[in-house]
């Protein structure tokens, strides 16, 4: 009974807690380990499901470059130790960078210590002392002055000057005066002794010339980091030292402040009226004032209606409307307005008693990050399970066994040297043709759904833990002498210990909505192109259902997680009591969420926007007492974005502690009034003035 559950000399045990929800953690487990054996009983092998990536998969596929052999560029304790760059014999062959990344372009591919840094070819090697160089670029072993030296690629035909981009040489573009150029020149000779333009390798690698400019960038962009991250970090932590004070002192002005928003509202909206109605009456005065719009034709320049009479008169109707809908609900609802404020002073008073619920994001945050990291190391070692695919790659177009799959080891066996001379097996990617490898795209959906559930039940762990405490404190009948010790920690123990089947549960609804969302979105761009109308209609209402269903369920379970702390009870039972609660109360739910929503989204605006506008004039030398500290910045901008950004995080995670402070203090409030009376035998828990505003609003028990 909840009457109970308060006792004066004990307030610390209020909470009934379900031991049943224990297997809440084994029903995690479970859900990764079901996960593996579903994926063993579809494609019948004995270590499959999203784990066997772990067995099958090798991140030096993603880390280190593949040569044609397969072998690993740059890998320690293997001949290519050394080697840690992927030259390409002949960069004509590759048709863009896409090619060139994804380790297709059909041409031989080979480890080497550096990129050359000259124009040469094979021809004019041979005949020169420039011998010794070039042979560094060719096959090891390989017979000097045979034709099959060119026929089989065994040494490039032509070096161009490069410099290495993602371990892999490219050519080293240099725009000079307007002319693309490589090494000063704008002519080289390929391996025919041609004559070519540095115009055919930009064809051959597109946009690499954009890419090598963004790695210039990058590491400008290091530089200014290393220089500025001190006064980074000042900044960061004035906007806690901000975020902190703002909530504080919401306590003693979230009532002039609301109000000050809505006095301005109104007087922006009757200054709108009387614009309007003074535009009206100078137009009304002028020639042709009886012009209409019938009278002119449609124009898609809007300036032209402001010069009509007739559209002043309806601007000012439609904002005479306005002020009069927003007159009347203050009228009607300026007490429920004093609840909401009353609760935001609670909110900040019940912070300032347990301030260490300020500091939990920081423990959301490494649990979140522990999240990423499992689903992006997962993602690796998926997209590096397969095996090494060589294909047959032709001397030219008219060989039939062109892109065929091969076998290094017996490709000179064969008949294909034969039928097309000059072919090579070259390797091609890593993939695979069992039934693990096809199914492959369904394990990174089973990944991803994984990391959703993960990040869900995280976000509900952190407010299930943050609305417990703070229902500690409402509960306390005689604040702050009654509140228990470390409330933060004994609510989240409570939470890993018995709550975490009904976080897990919640977590898994969202998370298949999302799910659901994320295949909506890739159908979608999959039909932008389409032209059936009809399929892009049903799309795109399935997709204003799904995000409606989605914050539907996001607001449900915020409120059931509330329940569930204060309670102990199972997911289903909570989310039907809070939101019968909700709806018996739901005037005075709407009312507090626009309310909090505003004051924090301008406390966010202020404190990030006030820090950001503090950081530009530092950065840019606008502040006479810092001008020495200021250092110096290849882009100024780099620091100020950092700073503007982690302010608002900050600020975010903040604000959003406090809203879940009112949140809960909002559904116990609610709880309160209908459980007690004020009587001696069933007191209010609310605060003094909690109760002042209650009996203001004329609330009955």
């Amino acid at each position: 009974d909840f009457d109970n559950i308060i006792d004066n000399q004990a307030t610390q045990d209020f909470i009934l807690i379900n031991p049943n929800s224990f297997s809440g953690l084994c029903l995690i487990l479970l859900y990764f380990n079901t996960n593996s054996m579903l994926g063993c009983m579809i494609f019948k092998q004995k270590d499959c499901g999203i784990f066997s990536a772990w067995i099958h998969g090798d991140p030096r596929k993603v880390v280190y470059p593949t040569d044609s052999h397969g072998q690993f560029c740059g890998q320690k304790n293997s001949p290519n130790a050394n080697k840690a760059i992927l030259f390409y014999f002949n960069m004509l062959k590759c048709a863009n960078p896409a090619v060139l990344i994804n380790l297709q372009c059909p041409t031989t591919q080979l480890c080497v210590s550096k990129c050359p840094d000259r124009f040469a070819t094979l021809l004019d090697a041979w005949n020169t002392q420039n011998w010794g160089y070039y042979e560094q670029f060719c096959k090891p072993g390989f017979k000097i002055g045979t034709l099959e030296v060119i026929r089989d690629e065994d040494c490039p035909s032509m070096i161009v000057p490069s410099r290495p981009f993602l371990q892999r040489c490219f050519p080293d573009f240099i725009t000079r005066n307007g002319t693309l150029t490589v090494a000063n020149q704008t002519i080289f000779k390929d391996g025919e002794n041609n004559k070519r333009s540095v115009t055919d390798l930009k064809d051959a690698a597109t946009g690499l010339s954009s890419l090598l400019n963004a790695k210039e960038v990058g590491m400008k962009i290091f530089e200014d980091y290393a220089n500025s991250w001190y006064w980074i970090l000042i900044g960061l932590v004035i906007t806690m030292a901000a975020s902190l004070l703002f909530i504080l002192l919401l306590r003693y002005t979230a009532g002039a402040l609301l109000w000050l928003i809505i006095v301005g509202v109104i007087t922006a909206v009757a200054y709108g009226i009387w614009h309007c109605y003074w535009e009206y009456s100078t137009l009304s005065r002028a020639p042709c004032a009886n012009m209409t719009f019938s009278d002119i034709r449609l124009h898609t320049d809007f300036s032209v209606y402001l010069h009509l009479s007739q559209t002043w008169l309806i601007f000012m109707i439609l904002l005479s409307v306005i002020e009069a809908i927003i007159v009347v609900i203050l009228i009607f609802l300026r007490r429920r307005l004093c609840i909401a404020v009353a609760l935001l002073k609670e909110g900040s008073k019940a912070i300032s008693y347990i301030m260490s619920t300020l500091f939990y994001p920081i423990i959301t945050f490494l649990l979140l990050a522990i999240c990423i990291t499992y689903w992006a190391i997962t993602a690796v070692f998926l997209a590096s399970s397969g095996n090494a695919v060589y294909k047959v790659t032709p001397a030219d177009d008219k060989c039939m066994y062109a892109n065929l799959t091969c076998n290094p080891k017996t490709f000179n066996q064969t008949n294909i040297t034969k039928v097309c001379p000059g072919s090579q097996c070259l390797f091609a990617f890593y993939g695979g043709e069992s039934i693990y490898h096809r199914y492959i795209i369904v394990l990174h959906l089973c990944n991803l759904f994984v990391f959703l559930w993960l990040v869900n039940f995280t976000i509900a762990l952190g407010q299930c833990t943050l609305a417990g405490a703070f229902a500690s404190y409402y509960w306390a009948l005689k604040k702050p002498n009654d509140i228990p010790a470390c409330p933060l920690y004994s609510s989240f123990s409570r939470a890993i210990r018995y709550h975490t089947g009904s976080l897990a549960f919640g977590s898994l609804i969202l998370s298949m909505v999302q799910m659901v969302r994320i295949v909506l979105e890739y159908l979608d761009h999959k039909l932008k192109g389409s032209q059936n109308i009809f399929a892009r209609y049903l799309l795109c209402c399935l997709k204003c259902c799904f995000w409606c269903l989605e914050h539907f369920i996001r607001f449900i379970n915020r409120n059931a997680y509330i329940m569930i702390a204060i309670y102990g009870k199972d997911f289903c039972t909570s989310s039907k009591d809070a939101f019968f609660l909700l709806m018996r109360n739901v005037i005075r739910v709407a009312v507090l969420d626009k309310v909090t929503d505003f004051l924090l989204f301008l406390g966010k605006l202020l404190i990030s926007g006030s820090v950001g506008v503090l950081a530009f004039l530092f950065f840019t030398h606008k502040i006479p007492s810092f001008q020495v500290e200021v250092p110096s910045l290849n882009y100024y901008w780099v620091p100020l974005v950092t700073v503007i950004f982690g302010s608002y995080m900050i600020a975010q995670g903040f604000f959003n502690v406090y809203a879940m402070c009112v949140d809960t203090l909002f559904l116990c409030f609610c709880e309160d009034l209908e459980r007690n009376d004020g009587s001696s035998s069933r007191p209010y828990y609310m605060s003094p003035g909690l109760v002042c505003i209650n009996l203001q609003d004329g609330c009955t028990s």
